[in-house]
């Protein structure tokens, strides 16, 4: 080794050093009283050492193992990561046996990152169910002192939820997060360069989980917070909102953007107040509750004008033009774009403006306008790659292979929504692969590669029911079911049919269950059901006149006037 990187590594182990010191010495009586427990505790007995962060666990277990009273101690540390773990009494025990004791030292297990299988949400987690229901195995299988280290709320759950385990315990030591490490999570949070839609998925989780541990700093269960704490309060809970909609979780999302908003009112701090009603908006958008989601969004407008916050009122029409563009309304929807898109570029805020093209490429794309879409589209693309965002750039790629897709340029768009595939999974997000697989599907099938097109939709399909986005369930089921048809295995067909019909029905969606009349009528012609046909067929021109569809209705009108009378 260089001489260099022993004075490196020599360095970054004095800093070790004092950061274990400052720790200890932050929490000097807690951790005294920890030792004490340590070195009196026989057999199993049972402790549980509140910590809020993951840097800060590392720092007391090493200030444990150097402790000149442990050491005739053996430490063993036991991580359980694994979110969907139930048995722990069965994996302690299959560790145990792994384990080799050193001669002469006591055994005491460290249990560490329980709280993923504990949850922050719902009653009773399996895993502490079990622990409940096994707790008196404990004593025979597990002949060692236990040490629980858990965060704030994974303990006042596991008290709640696991109550008979929490009455055997013999110590709780609630230890105080140092300056330097709450610091560090307000840096990589709340400071962030890097909005959470931007991150990988696994990077998304860390994040939200420095944003639990910090709620729990300024908002320790129980209790209410302080009013030198509340603004810290409102811009965690804002910030864990967003994160939970970046992971289409509305319900979570709004749990915490409500708590938000009555904070935000308080300081009357109109930016952030509008901030958190956009967010609620995008909450009920996501559940396609379009009326709650346009109201909060005209809401925080209205807020914006009367701040005169130009800022924050392009913001809030975009989102109103999001709204505008689910519920078909296109020309209100490219309204709205236009009018935050001159604002975006009156503040030279460009990559919101790539935003703004991208949306009105989607209704430029809608409208069948097609040379335009894709010129809002590029210049999207061109501002993503120069900001380096390649998260965002795969959705312009799959909208640039939607619009190929649309013009039967099939080689084009399958590159194109290779590209958008790509990154997604680069990133993690399998909930927006999902939306790419069904496409690539659609291409398989046009291209009359079935059974391809069938791998691509059962993709799409697994990943749907995985999210529990029954709503999306709908336009696979329906493709699948235009497989089957062209295979001519017809009853298959219709069962597909059935169940995208009930689906779009169940969620008001009536412009698409056009889509799926159709092909039920469609099909009723393959099999010389006239009647049944020509009913479907004209349940589906109905709604296309309804919606001013002009393009589907003559498709529609044409399929009916080929029936035999």
């Amino acid at each position: 080794m260089s001489s260099s990187n022993k004075l490196s590594n020599q360095h970054k182990n004095s800093e070790l050093q004092a950061e274990i010191g400052k720790f200890i010495a932050y929490n000097q009586d807690e951790f005294a009283e920890l030792v004490t427990f340590v070195d009196f505790a026989e057999k199993f007995t049972l402790g549980f050492i509140e910590i809020n962060f993951s840097p800060d666990i590392d720092l007391l277990i090493a200030g444990l193992e150097l402790n000149p009273q442990c050491q005739e101690i053996q430490f063993v540390i036991l991580d359980f990561p694994e979110k969907n773990l139930r048995f722990l009494r069965d994996e302690l025990v299959q560790q145990l046996a792994k384990i080799t004791k050193e001669t002469n030292k006591k055994l005491v297990l460290l249990i560490r990152n329980l709280e993923k299988s504990i949850g922050v949400f719902g009653d009773y987690p399996p895993v502490l169910q079990d622990l409940n229901f096994v707790r008196d195995s404990y004593r025979q299988t597990v002949p060692h002192p236990l040490l629980f280290i858990l965060p704030d709320y994974a303990i006042s759950r596991l008290a709640k939820f696991a109550p008979d385990f929490w009455a055997w315990k013999s110590g709780l030591f609630r230890f105080k997060t140092t300056e330097l490490t709450r610091d560090r999570a307000i840096a990589n949070t709340l400071n962030a360069d890097t909005n959470i839609e931007r991150l990988p998925t696994p990077e998304q989780q860390e994040r939200i989980d420095l944003l639990h541990s910090l709620l729990m700093e300024y908002n320790p269960t129980g209790e209410i917070p302080s009013p030198e704490h509340l603004r810290n309060c409102c811009n965690i809970l804002n910030e864990l909102g967003k994160a939970y909609l970046s992971q289409h979780k509305p319900i979570k999302a709004r749990e915490y953007l409500e708590k938000a908003g009555k904070i935000a009112k308080q300081f009357l701090d109109y930016s952030l107040e509008i901030e958190v009603i956009n967010q609620l908006g995008k909450s009920y958008q996501q559940q396609r509750q379009f009326e709650n989601a346009n109201s909060y969004h005209q809401q925080a407008l209205d807020i914006a004008k009367k701040q005169k916050n130009r800022r924050a009122v392009a913001n809030s029409l975009h989102y109103l033009g999001n709204v505008s563009l689910d519920i078909r309304q296109f020309h209100q929807a490219r309204g709205y774009y236009q009018q935050a898109l001159e604002i975006y570029i009156e503040f030279g805020d460009r990559y919101w403006s790539a935003r703004t093209y991208h949306h009105l490429g989607m209704v430029a794309q809608q409208l069948r306008e097609y040379d335009q879409a894709r010129n809002y589209y590029q210049q999207a693309l061109e501002i993503t790659i120069e900001f380096g965002d390649r998260y965002w750039s795969a959705r312009t790629y799959h909208q640039l292979g939607y619009v190929a897709q649309q013009l039967r340029q099939y080689d084009q768009a399958r590159d194109y929504f290779q590209q958008a595939l790509e990154i997604k999974i680069e990133f993690g997000d399998r909930y927006s692969s999902a939306n790419t697989y069904h496409h690539l599907g659609i291409v398989a099938q046009e291209l009359r590669e079935y059974d391809q097109a069938r791998d691509y939709y059962q993709q799409t399909l697994e990943i749907f029911i995985e999210s529990g986005d029954r709503y999306e369930f709908a336009g696979t089921y329906h493709q699948l079911g235009i497989v089957a048809q062209e295979l001519r295995e017809y009853d298959q067909a219709r069962d597909y049919y059935q169940q995208a019909l009930e689906i779009k029905i169940e969620f008001g969606d009536r412009y698409l269950s056009a889509s799926t009349y159709g092909q039920l009528g469609l099909l009723a012609q393959a099999q010389e059901n006239y009647a049944e046909a020509r009913a479907n067929l004209q349940t589906a021109l109905e709604i296309y006149v309804e919606y001013h569809d002009e393009y589907m209705a003559t498709v529609t009108r044409e399929n009916l006037e080929g029936l035999p009378e």
